[in-house]
This record gives structure tokens, C-alpha cells and sequence, in this order.
């Protein structure tokens, strides 16, 4: 059947819970991508202000991601009761349950997620003037980035490292002096400063 006869011959609430889970879909499937590539700005939110500086992971159910999965699964969840021979007021009371259990749960995995990044950024300031091994030789005056591994949480971890000095080779000493705002370390040779 072509799309146009279908459509003309569906009845107005079927309509509507179809164009709210094929926009909504869409939206989803969006937002999905532009988060597995890192590219992030559908943010949830700066409610209270504070810039999104990424250290305030507060439960927040009205968010732009929770929003959309409540629409997808209302939509979806309608299409499918309505086909199934469902009375109107009992699909749109189920479709609305199954919509505020999609944004409960959005909202609750982000919630942890974020709660999970701020423990794992706080941890780095943890390797502020700890010693490790130069694994990646470091290129001397900032002018290139090297890997070293140091004992962070509990656990031995490989990270980015610069250093304002001559340059560093692998298996040499090194202490944490600063912290960069990508989480790269600066570093110095504890093999020429002993300190």
C-alpha cells in the first residue's frame, strides 16, 4: 500500500502517535550519534547557572535527553497499543506510563554517568605531585606530549605528560608538578632534580 493511502486512511489519534514517534525517533537517533562521536551540546540543562563546569551531577528528570525518550517511547507505545485494538484513554494512560519510565531511566543513567565523570576527574588531582615512569619519551619545552604511568586510585594509569625542561626518555623518574586543563600532566625528571 503506498504511504499516501495509508496515511489519508488512518484515523486522527493514530496520526498523532505516529508523528510523535517518527519525529521523536528521529530526534533520538540524532542525539544517540552526536553523543557516541563526543559532540555533545544537547546538554541537560544549566538550571541552576553554574556554567556547566561538569561537577554538578544532580538528578535532573527535565532534561533535553529525557524529554525526547519520553516522546519516543509515548509515541511508540501508543502506535502499538492503538494497533492492537486499545481504547484511546487506556493507550494514552499507558503510553504515558511508559514515557515517564523511559525519562525516569534516562534520566537516572545520566545522573550516574555524570556522577561517574566527576569521580574520575576529581581522581586525576590525585597525581599532583606523585612520582611515576616515563613510558612515551617527552618532548622537552611543551613542544610535544609524551606518556608516562603512574599509580592514580589505587591502580597504576598511563597518561599524557609534558614537561617545561629538556626532554624526558622512557624508563626515567618523574614527579607531577601541575595539572592541565585537558588532564595532561607537566612533569619533571627526577633523575636531574632530586627533590
Amino acid at each position: 500500500m503506498e504511504f499516501g493511502v495509508w496515511w489519508s486512511e488512518l484515523a486522527i489519534m493514530p496520526k498523532i502517535f505516529w508523528s510523535i514517534s517518527i519525529v521523536f525517533s528521529i530526534l533520538f537517533f540524532i542525539q544517540f550519534v552526536i553523543s557516541l562521536l563526543g559532540l555533545d551540546f544537547m546538554g541537560d540543562g544549566d538550571a541552576d547557572g553554574n556554567g556547566g563546569d561538569g561537577f554538578e551531577h544532580d538528578f535532573t528528570l527535565l532534561s533535553i535527553r529525557s524529554v525526547i525518550a519520553f516522546f519516543t517511547f509515548f509515541g511508540w507505545t501508543g502506535v502499538i497499543l492503538l494497533s492492537g485494538g486499545s481504547g484511546v484513554l487506556a493507550t494514552v494512560f499507558f503510553a504515558t506510563l511508559a514515557g515517564v519510565a523511559a525519562m525516569l531511566v534516562v534520566a537516572y543513567l545520566f545522573y550516574i554517568f555524570g556522577k561517574l565523570t566527576e569521580s574520575a576527574t576529581a581522581d586525576i588531582y590525585q597525581a599532583l605531585f606523585a612520582t611515576g615512569e616515563v613510558y612515551l619519551p617527552i618532548p622537552g619545552n611543551r613542544k610535544g606530549m609524551g606518556r608516562v604511568i603512574i599509580r592514580l586510585g589505587g591502580s597504576y594509569r598511563e597518561m599524557d605528560a609534558v614537561t617545561e625542561g629538556e626532554s624526558i626518555p622512557t624508563g626515567s623518574k618523574i614527579k607531577v608538578i601541575e595539572i592541565l586543563d585537558n588532564n595532561a600532566l607537566v612533569v619533571i625528571s627526577l633523575d636531574a632534580d632530586d627533590e
